[in-house]
């Protein structure tokens, strides 16, 4: 049986502004309506694969946790990191994590914000690496390169035949001159970044090369505190593991490295371009997501998060309009969306942490305006959900149900409430919103006092922030 391994802990800075650190792009329904986590998913719902192992951003914990609850695949085990230390650590919490499940486990090391579209060819490509695997190689599956993208970097094979090919040597981002080079050559593929190696192979490989990453993550796994479907691991001992690739780590050391070259429609979605790319185009070339109008433009595309957008007399653009954020850049210079994320973080910005609609274990909240004494919040809870019982210092609130039933607790006293009506919570009030019906509750929340921070909150009982 195999263990699909998926990592995700990225942010996706270069899908700014749509992808937040707090919402990432792996949890945003980019295509078909389902996001990128939940399409990893279902990749790994045939009879090859066991349940999966999810290594996740614990800031993520939440949204990993709700999609999870929608796939075919939900049940696993979710391995929260409490800081990033790119991919060799998660590399080796699921071979331990396997191991001590299967002493003859097979791991695929998968990312979750990478497009498949070809999913039987994928499947194929895994068939054709399990014997290999099961021999004791670590197996990468190279991309077939379509162009010469100096975005990717790249593995050169060895000479051979036959489906799994030796690997010669993996090799860094390569500038245009090298990239057209390698694909002219034939024998260089795109480095996807997913692996498929028997648990105890890979521990072999980590105490031969890299023993300071595998005994820092032990110490991890044996520090790690279920919390409720989560399993956290050690924050001291995880936060001193070495910040290293596997790459960097094993690939490019060990001497028991394989390949599957494959094409099953892979992107790693890296930026807006490879975006527009992935989308079906109108005759001009124009792909959307949302609503939107082009005029006398070409080969451009419109992301929007609710408002219309209108693109005249522009090619080659790219317009992504969130309700807080637009970025306008010419596709060409997709790459540099990160660089304006990094300007926004040095300045601290909201923007890049978070979206106005915020999601919580219970529902959402959305800010709809905002003042130097008041908030207006649109609440969204869940059938069966509940917030925290909570009071605040400085600041009222006053409720409005605009669809469905919600129970309202005030100072102890619960009542119902339906469309239209409402209820003032004073200042100091103990106060609580909860959903007992069938379908989603909304209510207009108002705050006003001296201070509307999200810090002025109280909460009782052993109430957790989560469930604010």
């Amino acid at each position: 049986m195999i263990i699909p391994c998926i990592l995700s802990g990225g942010s996706g800075s270069r899908l700014w502004p749509l992808s937040r650190s707090l919402r990432p792009k792996q949890f945003l329904p980019l295509f078909d309506g389902e996001s990128l986590f939940q399409k990893t998913l279902r990749r790994f719902t045939d009879g090859r694969y066991a349940s999966p192992i999810v290594i996740a951003n614990a800031e993520h914990r939440f949204l990993v946790g709700e999609q999870m609850a929608t796939a075919e695949n939900g049940t696993g085990t979710i391995v929260l990191e409490p800081v990033g230390r790119n991919t060799a650590a998660p590399a080796a919490v699921a071979a331990l994590t396997a191991l001590a499940a299967d002493p003859d486990a097979l791991v695929l090391l998968a990312p979750s914000d990478h497009l498949v579209r070809d999913t039987d060819a994928f499947a194929r490509a895994v068939d054709h690496a399990i014997p290999a695997a099961r021999a004791g190689r670590i197996v990468t599956f190279g991309i077939r390169p379509s162009e010469p993208n100096t975005g990717y970097g790249y593995i050169r094979l060895e000479e051979g035949e036959g489906p799994v090919r030796p690997v010669a040597a993996f090799v860094e981002k390569p500038d245009l001159e090298r990239a057209k080079a390698f694909l002219a050559s034939g024998d260089h593929v795109w480095n996807a970044g997913i692996f498929l190696f028997s648990a105890a192979t890979m521990i072999a490989e980590f105490e031969k090369h890299c023993p300071q990453v595998l005994a820092r993550v032990r110490e991890a796994l044996a520090a790690a505190t279920p919390d409720l479907d989560f399993l956290r691991l050690g924050v001291e001992s995880f936060s001193a593991v070495p910040n290293i690739s596997i790459d960097y780590a094993i690939m490019e050391k060990s001497d028991r490295i394989s390949c599957v070259p494959t094409d099953p429609g892979w992107s790693d979605l890296g930026s807006w371009s490879a975006v527009w790319e992935a989308l079906d185009k109108t005759e001009e070339g124009n792909s959307t997501l949302g609503e939107a109008i082009f005029v006398k433009s070409r080969d451009s595309l419109v992301v929007s998060d609710g408002a219309l957008v209108s693109v005249v007399g522009l090619d080659h653009v790219m317009v992504v309009a969130t309700k807080d954020a637009v970025l306008v850049a010419d596709k060409a210079h997709a790459q540099d969306v990160k660089s304006v994320v990094e300007e926004l973080q040095r300045d601290d910005r909201r923007e890049t942490r978070e979206h106005r609609k915020r999601y919580r274990p219970w529902g959402a909240r959305e800010e709809i305006a905002r003042g130097d004494r008041f908030q207006v919040q649109e609440i969204e809870i869940k059938p069966g959900e509940s917030m925290s019982l909570q009071s605040h210092v400085n600041r009222a609130e006053h409720w409005v149900v605009v669809s469905g039933t919600l129970a309202i607790t005030i100072d102890g006293e619960t009542r119902l409430m339906t469309e239209n009506q409402s209820a003032y919570v004073p200042v100091g009030a103990r106060h609580r919103l909860a959903n007992p019906g069938r379908v989603p509750a909304r209510v207009i929340e108002i705050q006003s006092g001296t201070y509307i921070g999200d810090d002025d909150i109280v909460r009782y009982s052993g109430e957790t922030p989560d469930a604010t």
